[in-house]
């Protein structure tokens, strides 16, 4: 096994904010650390299992969060429980973690937002059930919404936060319901594609359902700030992008890999070089 060599894997893997982030994780922390891309395809485990224990950890991404449990010997408390690995430490063993949960909490606190209170989710893939499981977990009462050609999905992955998470408070409507209903929202939380590059005029919801939102919450990263953050803060709103996430479940993968502890205020101006460099990029 390669001592400090990591990887991110994913299929396909273009560009990356990864190596970016990570090999300025690996300065802040005063540590080698050599980080590169790797494409990877769920059906490609079984051949390149060996190639991966050759590294010190890695990260994964889409769409091999789930396909690589199999080839783990042990998942934390959190991996198991979502059914997701989004960092695995090699040694003696493969262990798999997820630090989706870590990276969105620290995100919001860190812009001063609490998961608490009325969330409503806006798709149900892999990165809503990160949202979905950590507003149940904080008691929030949560509405997860979906288009209807989503529906029998969106309402399997209700029933398994629910059977997971006793008392959890989860409720089911599509997009249309939700944008009739004129409710207020106090966190509105985007968890689809919808407005990510190439794409950035695209919005998960209208004008006036944004307008009702005490606060957003956009897992997007790229474009910095999503046609839904500006409408947020168009209304005066608090609206929060992704960047901050994807740094945060970074910073968490170097505290399962080295122990490292880093500075609030060097992980705030990472964010704000990650957003430079990603600007650069595009």
């Amino acid at each position: 096994m390669s001592e400090r060599t990591f990887a991110v894997i994913g299929h396909p893997i273009g560009h990356t904010m990864s190596p970016f982030i990570h090999k300025r994780l690996f300065e802040l922390a005063r540590l080698p650390g050599d980080y590169t891309v790797l494409d990877v395809a769920p059906e490609q485990f079984p051949e390149k299992m060996s190639e991966l224990d050759r590294l010190a950890g890695y990260n994964v991404t889409i769409p091999d969060k789930q396909p690589i449990i199999p080839f783990l010997d042990k998942l934390d408390k959190r991996a198991e429980m979502y059914g997701s690995v989004n960092t695995v430490r090699n040694g003696k063993i493969r262990e798999g973690f997820t630090t989706d949960p870590d990276g969105f909490l620290k995100s919001l606190a860190s812009e001063g937002v609490t998961l608490s209170g009325d969330v409503v989710i806006l798709g149900c893939g892999g990165v809503a059930r990160t949202f979905l499981y950590e507003a149940a977990l904080a008691g929030c009462s949560i509405t997860l919404v979906s288009r209807e050609r989503s529906a029998l999905r969106r309402n399997a992955l209700a029933e398994d936060v629910r059977n997971k998470i006793s008392g959890a408070d989860i409720s089911c409507c599509l997009v249309s319901e939700f944008e009739q209903s004129g409710r207020e929202t106090g966190l509105l939380i985007n968890a689809t594609p919808v407005g990510m590059y190439p794409q950035t005029d695209a919005c998960p919801v209208s004008q006036k359902a944004a307008d009702r939102c005490a606060c957003v919450f956009d897992a997007i990263y790229n474009p910095l700030k999503t046609k839904l953050v500006q409408r947020a803060e168009a209304n005066g709103a608090r609206a929060v992008g992704g960047m901050g996430m994807l740094v945060w479940q970074a910073v968490s993968a170097h505290e399962i890999w080295d122990g490292t502890v880093y500075d609030p205020d060097d992980i705030r101006q990472l964010i704000e070089d990650s957003a430079a460099q990603l600007a650069k990029s595009f």
